[in-house]
């Protein structure tokens, strides 16, 4: 088999990454060409590469994210309270795997959302599925989907993310509906998936705000059961110099 048929099988069956490594290695001179082994290796190893660049790339587009923020970005210093050692367990899937939470929480400003979209284009470049929801976005889908008949549906959707990114939480109040909604949602993901929870109001506030005695109680036991929480503190990043 001559070397345009192959490129042209590995086109035919879609090997991308193959596809460019091996034109590139024919574009060598031949004593700087790898051995077969070495080859193979190499061919294989681009093909990964391409196929984990391009979930990552899928993952980041259909997240939603509000910011495109890296975690390194992220300034760590005593007078913002967050530390190396927070950022490092924000920084790999273990979290996720674990089914752990994240609570963050702070004044308006102070760079909570930032935060929350750093971790969450980490994980997507990982090639692991998030979705953020502004929370007002997230009520409106919420009455969108009773209305169409496309509740149970979007439940089952959400139920299925590894990482949900929910925003802004506490900003607007609640009513019967989404409460009982935003439970479910969490008993759908509890002990399952992981979901950010980002906030201007303290968590020792989130009884008051949810004004619901039985509800606020299952929803707060889902929440915070086994969450990392971080309370980032300082002046707002939005200020001008």
């Amino acid at each position: 088999m001559n070397t345009n048929a192959s490129l042209a099988i590995f086109k035919e069956m879609k090997l991308v990454g193959m596809h460019q490594a091996y034109h590139e290695v024919l574009e060598m001179p031949m004593q700087n060409r790898p051995q077969t082994d070495e080859l193979l290796a190499h061919l294989l190893d681009r093909e990964q590469q391409y196929r984990a660049n391009k979930k990552a790339a899928m993952c980041l587009k259909m997240s939603g994210l509000r910011y495109r923020s890296s975690l390194e970005e992220i300034t760590l210093n005593q007078e913002r309270n967050l530390t190396k050692s927070q950022l490092l367990i924000l920084s790999s899937a273990n979290f996720i795997e674990k089914a752990q939470n994240v609570i963050i929480t702070g004044a308006t400003g102070c760079g909570k959302s930032f935060l929350a979209c750093a971790v969450g284009q980490n994980i997507c470049n990982l090639g692991i599925k998030v979705l953020y929801f502004n929370i007002n976005r997230l009520i409106e889908k919420i009455n969108l989907a009773h209305l169409d008949g496309t509740y149970v549906r979007f439940l089952n959707r959400l139920e299925r993310i590894p990482l949900l990114i929910f925003d802004d939480f506490g900003l607007k109040s609640l009513d019967k509906q989404t409460k009982l909604a935003f439970l479910q949602i969490l008993e759908d993901r509890y002990a399952k998936h992981s979901t950010i929870f980002v906030s201007q109001l303290p968590v020792s506030s989130w009884h008051q705000f949810l004004d619901d005695p039985t509800i606020a109680d299952a929803i707060l036991d889902r929440i915070t059961a086994n969450a990392h929480r971080i309370e980032l503190k300082g002046k707002s990043l939005r200020t001008k110099i």
